[in-house]
């Protein structure tokens, strides 16, 4: 516990005898910090009243400390730090998200969408640092609740306690073939007309979460495809990234092309709540600009 004695001392009484300390002299302390001499040497016999010891010795040309008042300022410095910091932890307030949003994104979307995000965050959000934490939608979400994540970007999941989730846009598949594929010179192809067999799945490209491939990069899905032939759906915004790959083709398909929704996630309890609603009118923006996404109204 802190005695009623060192609670009676200020920030301002540490900095007068970290001053002194400083100017090894109480006058040119005082001129420094704009206190009389005597003024000073009152604070500073304050501070050493209240903590039972002598800070400095008396007497001599210069004020230098004692054996045991070195030991004190090194602590009173460390304090004084320590309120520093915690000034410029408030001040971060200004600043949106604190200064750093820590937000977590799908594999199969971050390295597609981010690209476009990098140049005008923060022309939206001054001051503030983008951190990207990559992974799957279970493993975010958890991440988020338990406050090591502040917004997560993922497909819709069901209700979560204490999470406010905000729906973006709506990504449609494409076909991704390997190019000696029969159907690889067509820009379109319907759902029917692939073989359902010859299909290598991610699990997220799969209504009922069943495929032969899961867990993979979508440079190792077209890598797959390539090898032992047959076709993914992958994601539209994946598209030139994919189609620079060798022996790839991709198609558009007719008609309603099935995809998938993503939704901005984050706690009800943030403090950057307006902020995170921005970020995610931002992210609806930049899908507005994005050929084939399809933004999602909020309900």
């Amino acid at each position: 516990m802190i005695s009623s004695h060192l609670s009676a001392v200020s920030l301002r009484d540490l900095i007068l005898v970290q001053a002194v300390h400083r100017h090894g002299s109480f006058n040119s302390a005082a001129r420094a910090m704009h206190i009389s001499a005597s003024g000073l040497s009152h604070q500073v016999q304050k501070v050493e009243q209240a903590l039972g010891a002598p800070l400095f010795e008396r007497g001599g040309r210069r004020v230098v400390p004692t054996a045991g008042g070195q030991r004190l300022l090194e602590q009173i410095d460390a304090v004084l730090l320590a309120a520093e910091h915690l000034q410029q932890a408030a001040r971060a307030g200004d600043t949106a998200f604190g200064g750093e949003l820590r937000l977590g994104v799908l594999a199969t979307l971050g390295p597609y969408l981010l690209p476009h995000l990098i140049e005008p965050f923060p022309q939206h959000f001054p001051g503030a640092r983008l951190s990207l934490s990559e992974g799957k939608p279970r493993g975010l979400l958890r991440r988020l609740h338990e406050g090591e994540l502040d917004a997560v970007l993922a497909p819709p999941a069901s209700s979560l306690s204490g999470i406010v989730m905000c729906p973006l846009f709506f990504e449609p598949w494409e076909v991704l073939l390997r190019a000696d594929h029969p159907l690889a010179g067509k820009r379109t192809v319907s759902m029917d007309q692939l073989d359902a067999s010859q299909a290598i799945l991610m699990a997220e490209s799969h209504a009922d979460g069943e495929g032969y491939v899961q867990d993979v990069s979508l440079e190792s899905l077209a890598a797959l495809v390539t090898l032992r032939g047959g076709h993914a759906l992958v994601p539209a915004l994946a598209h030139d990234r994919l189609a620079s790959m060798p022996d790839i083709a991709l198609a558009k398909i007719k008609g309603e092309a099935p995809g998938r929704e993503i939704a901005l996630y984050w706690r009800e309890a943030s403090p950057w709540h307006s902020d995170l609603q921005s970020f995610a009118e931002l992210l609806r923006k930049l899908a507005r600009q994005r050929p084939g996404l399809r933004l999602i109204e909020a309900s």
